[in-house]
């Protein structure tokens, strides 16, 4: 697994930005950023997201470290776990993603093979962009401001990621496809 919160640090300190800078671009707590930074945390994907608008970098860039090419071939042989989502405490991991074109430079659009586990915690994630989700296997749950549904293999839903909003393995795992547009 790669780790990304040196890159994340190395990228604030490309800018010239304080993590107090940086707190104040993202919204995010100074010392979550530290320990993201250390990575004491693994951010959430929203969280990856929102820093990456924050420090103009390509997602791709800050979770596996490449971004240069106008195009990506990605075999399945050579697919990266790149992240592993955490709680905000760092205490349980909610899921495990894996970019499918991480090569390719200023891309609005990341698609991502995302393993999930059940998640009774349920953090809401709310970040700008919009969402596409595929369920490959496994029940999912998920939820969109006060609305719940439950998906099963081939359902798929688009939704705009302002809205609040979480998705889990309704029991053990689930895998899904999840195409972001972060423009």
């Amino acid at each position: 697994m790669e780790e990304i919160g040196a890159r994340i640090r190395t990228l604030r300190e490309e800018k010239g930005l304080s993590r107090e800078e940086l707190s104040n671009l993202t919204g995010f707590d100074v010392g979550l950023l530290e320990r993201i930074e250390k990575d004491e945390v693994q951010p959430q994907l929203g969280t990856v997201i929102k820093l990456s608008k924050a420090l103009d970098s390509a997602f791709g860039r800050i979770v596996s470290g490449v971004g240069d090419k106008i195009y990506s071939i990605t075999r399945r042989d050579e697919r990266k776990v790149v992240s592993r989502s955490t709680s905000h405490r760092g205490s349980r991991k909610a899921y495990t993603y894996m970019s499918l074109a991480p090569e390719v430079k200023g891309r609005n659009m990341e698609a991502l093979l995302v393993q999930l586990e059940e998640d009774p915690e349920a953090e809401i994630s709310v970040h700008e962009g919009e969402e596409f989700i595929f369920v490959l296997d496994g029940v999912v749950t998920l939820k969109i401001g006060q609305d719940a549904f439950e998906l099963q293999p081939g359902d798929s839903v688009y939704y705009l990621s302002t809205t609040p909003h979480h998705i889990s393995a309704k029991k053990g795992k689930a895998a899904i496809l999840a195409v972001l547009y972060e423009g």
